[in-house]
């Protein structure tokens, strides 16, 4: 892979998040102030590394940047608080950490964390801005690196390979031993009890997190899962270009009961409005929102229908 090559500008503080779809374990936010002497080739989203390279490279950044900070909130902070407040936490602690003098603060995506300072939100800025890739770097190796450790803390989970994420292995194993004191309680389908692991009653939350899969391979960041206030809750909130879209997820175990769509009625609709409407007050950077739908049918939850945009 042909390694991108970035102009340096050194009074810039990049930042970018790692884990918030995880099942377990903490968000880990890296920033990061490369400064004018640091080598920036192979630094890149660390998405598009291997696993030895983001070592390499995080050692390296660590070692050579103007200035590094790691935040993190852990998984009962989120249980407790919601995902977007631990971002919120994890990326000042993060920047808090910056010693090195700068101007401005670029952040990955579209969600400003770091309210009330001033931001520049930039989608995939972790593929375009060295500093935010650094960042994405730092924070990828330092959350994997403390999975590692508690990999062998709570043996049986497989956390040194799935980091968290919710894979077959993974489900598999919290069905079989229960969750660990690091899962996160609040997240589907651990939400819903154990019969929702073991293929029971509560097979809506596997098609949760099932939609949640679906939906970051279009190209979505979630942003949360299973968001509620006492009034009302949002099932999938999720960001794709400067959009967020509020994701009523409807499973249907076959077509009898006709189809999970023809559930999200003008009334429910109506209330999907109210939640999004609340979710947005507390997030006014936000400017572009919408509605959307997604159905999933039968044993193996495929995904039947995919409306992005509801009238």
């Amino acid at each position: 892979m042909q390694s991108m090559r970035y102009a340096v500008i050194t009074m810039i503080v990049g930042i970018d998040e790692v884990g918030r779809g995880c099942l377990a374990g903490p968000v880990c936010v890296g920033a990061v102030v490369l400064g004018s002497s640091i080598d920036l080739i192979g630094i890149t989203d660390s998405k598009a590394l291997t696993a030895k390279k983001r070592e390499l490279l995080a050692d390296r950044i660590i070692r050579d940047a103007a200035s590094v900070g790691i935040g993190w909130a852990s998984a009962r902070f989120i249980d407790k608080y919601g995902l977007t407040k631990a971002l919120e936490v994890a990326s000042h602690q993060a920047l808090a950490q910056i010693t090195a003098e700068y101007d401005e603060i670029i952040l990955d995506g579209t969600v400003n964390f770091l309210k009330p300072k001033e931001v520049t939100l930039l989608k995939k800025a972790d593929q375009l801005i060295g500093a935010v890739s650094a960042a994405s770097i730092v924070a990828k190796v330092a959350r994997d690196r403390y999975m590692g450790v508690i990999d062998e803390r709570f043996s049986g989970y497989g956390f040194r390979a799935h980091v968290g994420y919710g894979t077959k292995a993974h489900l598999e194993a919290i069905a079989d031993f229960g969750p660990s004191p690091i899962h996160r309680m609040s997240f589907a389908p651990l939400s819903n009890g154990p019969t929702a692991l073991k293929g029971g009653e509560t097979s809506g939350a596997r098609a949760e997190h099932r939609a949640a899969i679906f939906l970051e391979q279009q190209g979505y960041k979630v942003v949360d899962q299973n968001w509620k206030t006492k009034w009302c809750e949002i099932d999938i909130i999720a960001l794709k270009n400067d959009t967020v879209s509020f994701v009523e997820v409807k499973y249907r175990r076959n077509r009898l009961s006709g189809s999970g769509l023809e559930f999200i009625t003008p009334k429910k609709q109506q209330q999907m409005r109210f939640a999004a409407e609340l979710w947005l007050q507390q997030n006014p950077h936000v400017t572009q929102a919408q509605l959307a739908a997604l159905e999933l049918e039968g044993e193996d939850f495929t995904i039947t229908q995919f409306i992005e945009r509801l009238m």
